[in-house]
C-alpha cells in the first residue's frame, strides 16, 4: 500500500482546515467530535485535542477537517499538524474503532431553506458539511454518483439539483409553488443527511473529478491568462454567488477573441438576473483587472 500523504485545503471558514489524504481513511463514513470526551473512540480525533487550540475535528473518507480556537492562526501551525496527521496514518493504528453500527445512528441535523435572486431556485442550508466541491446534476440520468440527488428526482417538481459545501440548491419547475413544497424537500433532505449516506458517491468518477489532485493538475494545464481569471473569479466572484446558492465556473478563455466562456450553475443557473450581473459585473471587473486580455464573457447555462 502507498503511504499516506496530505494536502492541506482552506475551506470558506478561516477556522477551518481540511487535511485531505490520498487513500481513503474510513469506510465511506464521517464522524465529528466537539471534545476530547466525544473521541474517546478515535484515537487520532483524541491525539488532536491536545493541541491547545483545536476546537472540533471531522473525520471523512478522504480528509480530516479541523476547526481551531481564536489563540493562533493556520498558517503557523498547519504543515506540523499535517505532519502529525500523516505520521499517524502511516504508523497503521486505526482512524476510528466505530463500528458501522454505531454510525447508523441518526446525527443532529437542521436544516433550513433561504430564498435566492433566482424566483426558481430555493437554497437548503444545513449544519453539517456536505462535499468538499461543487456538484450540479441538471437530470435523473446525470445524477447516478448522488444517492440524494437522484432520490430528489423523484419528486415531479424538482428539474435540477446544485450541491456545495453546506447547502443544496433545488430548481423547481413553475407546476409547483415554494410554499407548497418547501417543508417536504427540507424534511427529505434533513433525513437523508442524519442517515450518515456520502452525498455523492466517492468510487464515482465524478467525485474522482472533483478531488483535489484532478482539480490541480487541471488547472496546472491552463495558460497563464486563464489561470489569473480563474483566480479572479475564485476570490471576488464565488463568494458572492455561493451566498446566493449558485456558482460560476470557468469553462474557457479564447486568446484571439479575448472571450470569456463561464458556467452558471445553482440559483444563477437560468436566472433573470445573471445576464445583468455577468456584463455589468464581472465581464467589468475581468475588464479591468485584466486591461486588455478580455474583451467580453459569455455566460452558459448549467
Amino acid at each position: 500500500m502507498d503511504s499516506f500523504k496530505i494536502n492541506i485545503q482552506p475551506t470558506s471558514n478561516e477556522t477551518i482546515i481540511k487535511f485531505e489524504t490520498n487513500q481513503f481513511i474510513t469506510q465511506h463514513q464521517s464522524f465529528e467530535f466537539n471534545n476530547i470526551d466525544e473521541a474517546k473512540d478515535s484515537p487520532i480525533a483524541q491525539q488532536l485535542f491536545h493541541l491547545p487550540f483545536v476546537k472540533k475535528v471531522y473525520i471523512s473518507s478522504n480528509f480530516i477537517a479541523i476547526e481551531r480556537y481564536n489563540i493562533i492562526d493556520w498558517k503557523s501551525v498547519q504543515d506540523e499538524v499535517a505532519e502529525q496527521i500523516e505520521n499517524y496514518l502511516n504508523s497503521g493504528k486505526p482512524v476510528t474503532n466505530i463500528s458501522e453500527e454505531t454510525t447508523s445512528k441518526k446525527i443532529a441535523v437542521t436544516v433550513y431553506a433561504e430564498s435566492t435572486p433566482n424566483p426558481s431556485v430555493l437554497k437548503f442550508v444545513t449544519n453539517k458539511k456536505l462535499v468538499t466541491n461543487a456538484f450540479e446534476f441538471t437530470s435523473i440520468d446525470e445524477s447516478k454518483s448522488s444517492k440524494m440527488a437522484s432520490q430528489l428526482f423523484h419528486f415531479p417538481f424538482v428539474k435540477s439539483v446544485f450541491i456545495d459545501e453546506n447547502y443544496v440548491s433545488i430548481t423547481k419547475f413553475d407546476v409547483a409553488e415554494w410554499q407548497d413544497i418547501t417543508n417536504e424537500l427540507r424534511e427529505f433532505i434533513k433525513a437523508f443527511i442524519e442517515t450518515g449516506e456520502n452525498i455523492v458517491n466517492p468510487d464515482t468518477e465524478v467525485f474522482k473529478e472533483k478531488t483535489s489532485e484532478a482539480l490541480d493538475q487541471k488547472y496546472e494545464e491552463l495558460d497563464d491568462t486563464s489561470k489569473e481569471i480563474i483566480n479572479i473569479l475564485e476570490e471576488y466572484v464565488k463568494p458572492a454567488v455561493a451566498s446566493d446558492g449558485g456558482n460560476i465556473q470557468f469553462d474557457s478563455y479564447d486568446p484571439e477573441t479575448k472571450k470569456v466562456k463561464v458556467i452558471l450553475q445553482g440559483a444563477c443557473s437560468g436566472c433573470p438576473s445573471s445576464t445583468f450581473t455577468l456584463k455589468n459585473g464581472i465581464e467589468n471587473m475581468l475588464k479591468e483587472m485584466m486591461k486588455d486580455k478580455v474583451s467580453t464573457v459569455e455566460a452558459i447555462n448549467g
